[in-house]
Order: structure tokens, then C-alpha cells, then sequence
């Protein structure tokens, strides 16, 4: 049965990776010549977003990629993979950034060149919001496109903040506003990369995926016609949309395929209004084996 999602815009993706290069040089060398290290840390913001958008591209191309007989899932799990590496660099890298800007505090302000904070920081947050509303749609349904998305509101946030800065120093001298902004940015990133960063594990791990309750679904099954028990459930992820059930399926009677076919049908409906469009379920009839819903092999 076919089962449509958000496909993510290759093209989108490549415009924002070049955008985000553009800022990336821009404000490595406005950082050089103005003395800002606050521009020189949103440019090395940008550039591990460089990276994770290269990384998300080609994940999202190879989680396009036909099934094999080496990869029978072919390579849906890509994305996933992406998704845990960009939140574990945004994690790392909040980290960072909490401790430069505590350290900054601790230290005596030194004079910059002011307008070379504020221009570039403008070229970064239009830059960014461009990039942001590129690949807003495909971050909906999609946890790889969603970390991506992340990482460039991220870097819109931070210019936003280096550009206060670079106001506050120009007319008012508040050397410490930028690193007061800083922080709270920092924490605003630990606090939404940790939710993808969770997810990616939880599927990589193969949990049971969140809002599916397996006592339900089992109570469900159980009450099809000619179904004894169902045991040795295994319910898991391959991606962020793509739910997987198997299970032996005692019968109450010995009986001929088609009518297990009628059976069948009959779970597999069930199996959808629970969100579970893929399904392997194994009759069985008077076979001595262990009868424990979750099985440990």
C-alpha cells in the first residue's frame, strides 16, 4: 500500500548550502578585519551548518535509493543517521558557546569595528531567513530536514544577537550584551536539538515508537476472528514516518491459507488506523513455543 510524505527538495537544499557558504566566508573575514570574535564564532556556527546541510543532502539522497538484496531497506535509515549527527554537533556546539560567552564576560571589552558587525550581520539573518523559509515545508515531515532546519533558525537567532551586539557597541558601548544573548541562545539550542537528538536515538535504538501502545494494539488483534494469541511482537521504526509490526499470530483453528488471507486482512486494517502500514505476521497452529509478548531472544 503506497503512503505518501513530504519529499525533500533537493534543489531547496542546494541553494541554501551555497547561501550558507556566501555568509560563511563573509564573516570569517569581516571577523579578521573588524577584530569581532563574535562574528568569527557565528561564522564557525555557519560553517558546521555548512557541513550538516551537505551531510542532510546527501542523506537525503541516498534514503532515496532502491532496495538491494545487500540493503532490503535500502538506505531510509540515512536520514536518521544525519539527523543524530546534526543534533550531536548543535549539542557540542552550544556547549562551546556557553563557554566562550561566560569566559568574554569574565574579561575586559576590547574596541571593534562596529559596522562591520552590524552589515554582516544583516547579510546573515537575510541569508538565513531565506534558507529558512527554503526548507520549511520539508522540515514538517521529515527529522533530518527538521535538524537542518534547526541548525539555520539557529544561525538566524545568533546573527540576530551578534547584530544587537554590534548595536549596542556602536552607540552604547555594551561590550557584555553579546555575550549576555549568547548565552541564552546556547540554551535555547540545547533545549531543541535535544529533542531530535532523543528521537534519532530512540529509532536507531529501535524502541517502540512514541503514541503507539502495544497492549492495545495486541487486545485489537486478539479480538479478529479465528486469532488465539498474538506473541514475539516487535514493533519499531525505519525512519521518522515508516512504522514496522511483526508477530507470531496463534490460530484457533488449523486452517487453509485463503482463509488466513480473510484473517489477515482483517489485522492489517487494524494495523492502519494504529499507523502501521507495514506488517509480517506469522500463523501458527499448535506450535509448542514460548508465548511471551515481548520476547527475549
Amino acid at each position: 500500500m503506497s503512503h505518501n510524505h513530504p519529499t525533500p527538495s533537493g534543489k531547496n537544499l542546494g541553494i541554501t548550502i551555497i547561501l550558507n557558504v556566501v555568509i560563511t566566508v563573509a564573516q570569517f573575514i569581516g571577523g579578521i578585519i573588524s577584530g569581532s570574535m563574535a562574528l568569527i564564532s557565528d561564522a564557525t556556527h555557519n560553517f558546521s551548518d555548512v557541513l550538516s546541510l551537505i551531510i542532510s543532502y546527501i542523506a537525503n539522497r541516498l534514503s532515496k535509493k532502491k532496495a538491494t538484496e545487500e540493503q532490503t531497506f535500502g538506505l531510509r535509515r540515512s536520514e536518521i543517521m544525519a539527523a543524530f549527527f546534526n543534533s550531536t554537533t548543535l549539542i557540542f556546539l552550544s556547549v562551546f558557546i556557553l563557554y566562550e560567552a561566560i569566559g568574554r564576560l569574565m574579561k575586559p571589552p576590547q574596541e571593534i569595528a562596529a559596522e562591520w558587525v552590524i552589515y554582516l550581520a544583516l547579510l546573515s539573518i537575510a541569508a538565513n531567513g531565506l534558507s529558512v523559509l527554503l526548507i520549511k515545508n520539508d522540515a514538517k515531515g521529515n527529522i533530518n530536514m527538521r535538524s537542518a532546519y534547526l541548525h539555520l533558525f539557529s544561525d538566524m537567532l545568533t546573527s540576530i544577537a551578534v547584530l544587537a551586539g554590534g548595536l549596542a557597541m556602536k552607540y552604547f558601548q555594551w561590550y557584555w550584551v553579546d555575550s549576555v544573548f549568547s548565552i541564552a541562545i546556547a540554551i535555547y539550542l540545547l533545549y531543541m536539538s535535544w529533542d531530535i537528538f532523543k528521537t534519532s536515538i530512540r529509532i536507531l535504538m529501535q524502541y517502540t515508537p512514541k503514541g503507539i501502545d502495544v497492549k492495545k494494539i495486541i487486545a485489537e488483534l486478539e479480538k479478529v476472528d479465528g486469532v488465539s494469541n498474538l506473541h514475539h511482537v516487535h514493533i519499531w521504526q525505519i525512519n521518522d514516518h515508516e512504522i514496522m509490526f511483526e508477530s507470531h499470530v496463534d490460530m484457533e483453528e488449523d486452517i487453509h491459507i485463503s482463509d488466513f488471507e480473510k484473517i489477515l486482512d482483517q489485522m492489517n486494517a487494524v494495523l492502519k488506523q494504529n499507523h502501521i502500514l507495514h506488517a509480517t505476521l506469522q500463523p501458527e497452529y499448535g506450535v509448542n513455543d514460548s508465548k511471551d509478548v515481548i520476547h527475549n531472544h
